[in-house]
């Protein structure tokens, strides 16, 4: 029996630029990625993209990784699920084609003042929340960043993110009702 790479130091070394270290994750990873997103229910096309995407993801993010948060098997595998994740948001968006076109209808006054005033009673409850969590609800809804993308540009854990998100909304809702 011999001993399993050391993959945290693959991804050292993959940090430093070394593509033999990356080729070798690669090799290891990308059939399991890929059997892992057929089994999880993608089609054998989103699979592959998913995969190269995870993979380059991986090479160009390595020094995202800190081993004293995942094993380099459970942060492969999370950017995975997340890049399924958004594939399949992205898939559900309606096509060019199917939009509306053309200039949309006036509203009448009282629409128009009641959208004004909602506006400003959600500019005052976004200016009550915490900063943290102010900082990534704009992201999410002003940004139209996924958590994942936000996770990537801040440092954070996608659960963080997800539970400050979460948390700001449910003050938002309180505050807004």
């Amino acid at each position: 029996m011999t001993d399993s790479p050391d993959w945290t130091m693959h991804m050292a070394r993959i940090r430093e630029g070394d593509t033999a270290a990356f080729a070798q994750v690669f090799r290891h990873f990308a059939p399991r990625v890929k059997a892992f997103l057929v089994k999880s229910g993608a089609s054998s096309t989103l699979a592959e993209e998913c995969t190269q995407e995870v993979m380059a993801t991986l090479w160009h993010k390595a020094h995202m990784f800190d081993p004293s948060r995942a094993s380099v098997a459970t942060w492969i595998f999370t950017i995975a699920r997340n890049r399924k994740i958004d594939a399949l948001r992205k898939q559900r968006r309606p096509d060019p084609e199917d939009l509306p076109w053309g200039p949309d209808p006036e509203p009448d006054q009282a629409d128009a003042l009641a959208l004004s005033q909602e506006t400003r009673r959600l500019s005052a409850a976004l200016a009550q929340l915490p900063e943290k969590q102010r900082d990534l609800i704009e992201r999410a809804y002003f940004g139209d960043l996924s958590h994942s993308e936000i996770a990537a540009e801040t440092g954070l854990p996608l659960g963080t993110i997800k539970s400050r998100i979460r948390l700001a909304l449910e003050r938002l809702r309180h505050q807004m009702s």
